[in-house]
């Protein structure tokens, strides 16, 4: 089964592009393809594993419909995905790293739903050893997307008073194919900010420095590798983790080889845009970045470049009323399910390919 083209997302883009005349536009077709990430909020199944904190888990301690409640959830979590850039592409996401979920189980649960069991996902997943049970993962379409190889990489973070080690999600470097072009994903969880953000904050600078060292080993290796650095970071595009760890810039045009480009700090900084909210504050922790040879030059989509990024916020995912109007509707509240999706918005990346012309 080839990859399709598809004339919705040729249209957008040719619209949006103003350097090419009509003539060159009527020659032009591209290829487009939707990277995204997604925390799918406490996506637990509702076996107790005696290895794991999953008790603590909100849907462990429901007493009621478990599993009735288990299926809901799931079913959320795969009509999430199935809509992330289909408005463009007419398609589900190629690519897709997910965090906040208990074990390869509820993985399988999610892409068997009938809402994506035809795009065939594929499940890269390792465990990890926080203490919860807490991992991240990749699904992939495998008619799109080719691993070649993968590797889970520890966080070592201690405890400021007792320097005794904390467990957190370890990191996971994926390396493939998308439709033919060789691409380097890394899916975090940074840890969270609990304590504070200033107490906390070393904790996610060492995270940020293990993506750094996987990113940096790439491009000794190949300077011109294309990574995508993903994951909800508990961090904003301005924190020190992202801005003087990563060094990641907002101005794509000011990207030189070996550099990260954020496509996410101006939509957080000039629009106010975020994927979370506390207290009535909007942080945006979920980000997509980008390496220099993901970026066009010249005009040049001759192998995958970016497009686009955008924060998936749709209406059905939003509270409606309430003192939490307009924030995430979150899964679990209050001690029981709420009927709705995850405390975080996903966030996306479109991916472009100038194709011949037949």
């Amino acid at each position: 089964m080839k990859p399709l083209h598809f004339s919705l997302a040729i249209i957008c883009f040719l619209l949006s592009f103003s350097g090419f005349s009509q003539a060159e536009a009527k020659e032009k077709r591209f290829k487009i393809h939707t990277v995204a990430f997604y925390n799918l909020e406490n996506l637990f199944d509702t076996v107790n594993d005696t290895t794991k904190l999953d008790e603590h888990s909100p849907i462990m301690e429901i007493n009621a419909d478990r599993e009735g409640i288990y299926k809901k959830k799931v079913n959320n979590m795969a009509r999430v995905i199935s809509n992330i850039g289909s408005e463009v592409t007419g398609n589900t996401p190629a690519v897709i790293g997910v965090c906040e979920i208990e074990n390869r189980d509820v993985l399988v649960d999610v892409v068997n739903h009938p809402l994506l069991l035809a795009k065939n996902y594929g499940i890269i997943h390792y465990e990890s050893p926080d203490a919860r049970g807490i991992d991240v993962a990749l699904l992939y379409q495998k008619e799109l997307f080719k691993p070649i190889s993968h590797s889970s990489h520890e966080v070592k973070i201690y405890d400021d008073r007792t320097r005794k080690r904390k467990q957190t999600r370890d990191q996971l470097l994926v390396s493939g194919e998308l439709d033919g072009d060789l691409i380097h994903v890394i899916v975090n969880h940074w840890p969270s900010r609990s304590g504070g953000e200033a107490r906390s904050r070393p904790n996610r600078v060492a995270a940020a420095k293990v993506s750094k060292y996987l990113a940096d080993s790439l491009q000794s290796k190949d300077p011109n590798a294309k990574i995508l650095i993903m994951g909800d970071l508990n961090d904003d595009p301005t924190n020190a983790s992202v801005k003087e760890v990563l060094k990641a810039k907002a101005d794509k045009d000011d990207i030189d080889l070996k550099e990260i480009y954020n496509p996410f700090e101006n939509m957080f900084v000039k629009k106010g845009y975020g994927t979370t909210a506390w207290r009535d504050a909007w942080s945006l922790f979920d980000q997509i970045m980008i390496t220099e040879p993901l970026i066009s030059k010249n005009d040049d989509y001759s192998s995958f470049r970016f497009y686009k990024a955008g924060i998936f916020n749709k209406q059905y995912l939003t509270n409606k009323r309430g003192r939490w109007k307009g924030y995430p509707f979150r899964s679990f509240s209050d001690g029981g399910f709420s009927g709705g999706f995850s405390d975080h918005f996903p966030v996306y990346v479109y991916l472009i390919k100038q194709v011949d012309v037949e």
